[in-house]
């Protein structure tokens, strides 16, 4: 039977949501999600008018939100050439694995040293999610939970500067858009087993080991993205 909630109560919501995020906020939040899920390509433009009809709000708020999405580095705003999702080059998405192979490092040092009981069991309840969506062969929802056990890793490290920055560099790779090296049957499994090992070393307060393991984790993921180049992608 379908409830109905009392008109006081939904404008309660929705004035709590505007009091603790900005419109702004929200809009540049969704404009985000359409990012990196892929409903707006690299390249694409981006009309003010048009985003607020579909987010259903003023021009004004998707101005603001640009130069957010632009100072996170998910869009370019050129004179005269107007708004378009940044198109990130081989040459970027390397520079940017350079970054986060010391970034990882650093988090498992971090994380180690700041884990707790609450982070270990939201920990345990995504690999076993990893493990149902590795062993149904579930590619999509395999390579979700890959993204949120290393977002999780990276906020449970107590640093919320450290999280932000993570964060802002593993949404500038997803751009990258050629994603022949995305998981198989094979590499799930394999990526299962290194997850589980870095998982391990955390929960043995084994800094020094989490550290080396997603280390070596994201240096195999630059790996992979050097594999995935086509030819013409190589630099002369």
């Amino acid at each position: 039977m379908r409830r109905h909630y009392p008109i006081e109560m939904i404008l309660r919501d929705a004035f709590t949501v505007l009091r603790t995020r900005s419109l702004p906020n929200l809009v540049q939040e969704q404009i985000e999600r359409m990012i990196l899920d892929g409903t707006l390509s690299p390249g694409e433009p981006l009309r003010e008018a048009a985003l607020a009809n579909t987010l259903g709000v003023s021009r004004g708020p998707v101005r603001e939100a640009f130069r957010g999405l632009e100072e996170k580095g998910l869009i370019r705003v050129e004179k005269n050439c107007g708004v378009q999702v940044r198109t990130l080059s081989h040459i970027e998405a390397d520079q940017i694995y350079e970054v986060r192979i010391t970034l990882e490092a650093l988090i498992g040092r971090k994380v180690t040293e700041n884990m707790t009981r609450q982070g270990i069991n939201e920990l345990t309840a995504i690999l076993d999610d990893m493990a149902i969506a590795a062993e149904d062969s579930n590619v999509h929802p395999y390579t979700s939970l890959n993204l949120a056990y290393h977002d999780t890793l990276a906020r449970l490290t107590g640093n919320p500067q450290l999280h932000e920055t993570y964060r802002r560099l593993v949404s500038q790779l997803s751009l990258f858009r050629r994603r022949a090296y995305l998981h198989d049957m094979q590499s799930m499994a394999l990526s299962l087993r290194e997850h589980r090992a870095i998982f391990q070393a955390i929960a043995d307060a084994d800094g020094a080991r989490a550290s080396e393991l997603l280390r070596d984790h994201a240096e195999d993921s630059r790996r992979r993205l050097h594999d995935a180049l086509l030819p013409s992608d190589v630099p002369d």
